[in-house]
């Protein structure tokens, strides 16, 4: 992702509170797999339909 200006980094939506996430360098390997905006999120999971 080097290089690429931030309104074109790839975004995914968060199911529990449906916010818009948008790629980080800490989630380069994960980005694939990551589902939740963050930790509270993930945990509030059961929430979500």
């Amino acid at each position: 992702m080097k290089g690429v200006k931030k309104e074109n980094l790839p975004t995914k939506t968060c199911p529990v509170c449906q916010r818009p996430f948008t790629w980080r360098k800490k989630w380069e390997r994960d980005w694939e797999h990551l589902k939740y905006c963050s930790n509270k999120c993930k945990k509030h999971k059961t929430i979500a339909i």
